[in-house]
């Protein structure tokens, strides 16, 4: 399977950053959630430019000023409409790899054994339950070219060549409507679960 680049309908100069930046994309994924896709791959980009920076950086932001960083995350428009928590997990997320890899996103992923131990390690991040993990897991083997033996499987359905189910799976206008068409679908069978409960 060829790795193909990620493409979100976003500005240019964000979509570049995340492809030049391990620490960017990762950023976006830890803001995936209750947020447009689009918005939490857009927001390292708005972070870096809050920052005056070209780029983000771990050690930075892991050492940053709590408050400051709120007000970074909080400022119109908020990159997240969970400022205050968002900015904390960022925090979080960069202090671990500045004590696990060195500050460096990519030795997250640069020489597991295999998908497993991948997973594991994207796993360990603070707020990345099985899920996200295995959504990022996918999104390195798809669009990124990282591939230890057995990714497919430790991604569980997120893997799957065909699917259509999170951002790993975007390629283009088409390939987002059906991701968004897959998360409607399931978060209509989560309501209709909880109502019969």
């Amino acid at each position: 399977m060829e790795a193909m680049t990620l493409a979100l309908p976003i500005a240019p100069e964000a979509n570049q950053l995340l492809l030049r930046s391990p620490l960017a994309l990762l950023i976006g994924m830890v803001l995936d959630q209750q947020i447009p896709m689009e918005k939490a791959f857009s927001a390292p980009y708005v972070l870096a430019q809050r920052l005056g920076r070209d780029d983000l950086d771990a050690r930075e932001l892991a050492g940053y000023d709590p408050q400051a960083l709120v007000a970074i995350f909080a400022a119109p428009p908020a990159l997240h409409r969970f400022p205050k928590a968002m900015a904390d997990r960022v925090s979080q997320v960069c202090r671990a790899l500045v004590e696990h890899y060195d500050g460096d996103a990519a030795r997250l992923w640069a020489d597991p054994a295999d998908g497993r131990e991948l997973l594991a390690r994207i796993a360990a991040l603070p707020g990345f339950g099985r899920q996200k993990a295995q959504i990022f897991l996918a999104l390195l083997g798809k669009r990124f070219g990282v591939r230890p033996p057995g990714w497919q499987e430790a991604a569980g359905d997120y893997g799957d060549p065909a699917a259509h189910r999170s951002v790993a799976d975007v390629t283009d206008a088409e390939s987002l409507r059906l991701v968004r068409e897959y998360k409607q679908q399931m978060k209509a069978a989560s309501r209709a679960k909880a109502a019969d409960v």
